[in-house]
């Protein structure tokens, strides 16, 4: 083999483990990638069916019920527009309270019930997670819009 055919097969051969190294670390992400849902975005069915994600929101007053075995618990998350109920099993975060943030990482069952494999907290008490943070401002900013408009048509009616 001429040293110009030699060097061509390194380069070539070298370009191939390149890319199934480039491949392999795609892969490796894209299926440890977990996307942010808030109750609404839920409810509104853009949440993956069958896939890991997480959803957050505020933990809803009242709503905490443990089941006899101590570790078995559901709870109601939500953005202040739509509630979704979180099953989980396990023993939650320290920080973990009604009427706090709360990010919880699982998969929608068939029943619309959110079973959670992992519970995230708030670590202090100015802390909500960017992602929760937003989804709360969305809805709040929805529902003064809604609340405007139901006005606004109130006002013309009437007249």
């Amino acid at each position: 083999m001429k040293p110009r055919h030699k060097r061509i097969a390194l380069i070539l051969g070298g370009l191939a483990i390149l890319a199934v190294a480039a491949t392999l670390v795609l892969n490796a992400f894209r299926s440890n990638l977990v996307f942010f849902f808030s109750p609404t975005q839920v409810a509104a069915g853009e949440a993956p069916q069958g896939k890991s994600f997480r959803i957050g929101g505020m933990v809803k007053e009242g709503s905490l019920q443990r089941q006899p075995d101590g570790v078995t618990l559901r709870f109601v998350v939500t953005d202040t527009e739509k509630n979704m109920t979180v099953a989980y099993k396990g023993i939650l975060p320290d920080l973990f309270q009604e009427g706090k943030g709360v990010v919880a990482q699982g998969k929608l069952a068939a029943d619309g019930v959110f079973t959670a494999s992992e519970v995230l907290a708030k670590h202090d008490e100015n802390y909500m997670p960017p992602e929760a943070a937003k989804a709360v401002g969305d809805a709040h900013e929805r529902a003064a819009a809604n609340k405007a408009a139901a006005a606004a048509a109130a006002r013309t009616i009437k007249q």
